[in-house]
């Protein structure tokens, strides 16, 4: 434990952005997992919807910098790439 007053402080608010990164993250994982799984099963029109859905997520987590924005294109194209193969 720090034993300076600001370092104190900077700990348990690392600890809360952490926790509240890590819940972005697990959010853009689930709802990438369910666009997976609605392609792999071939379920074109539930994998639109939920790829609109797992886009908003992806960049909501990269406008608040939880995602650089590389990253969260890199991820929003995959998930059309597999769509889009399913669809031809």
């Amino acid at each position: 434990m720090p034993n300076i007053k600001s370092s104190e402080r900077s700990v348990k608010t690392d600890a809360e952005r952490r926790a509240k990164n890590f819940a972005v993250k697990s959010t853009i994982k689930t709802v990438t997992r369910k666009v997976t799984e609605a392609v792999t099963s071939g379920k074109a029109d539930d994998a639109k919807a939920l790829l609109t859905k797992a886009n908003s997520t992806i960049d909501k987590a990269a406008a608040k910098g939880v995602l650089h924005k590389n990253a969260a294109a890199r991820k929003k194209s995959r998930m059309a790439r597999k769509l889009n193969a399913l669809a031809q």
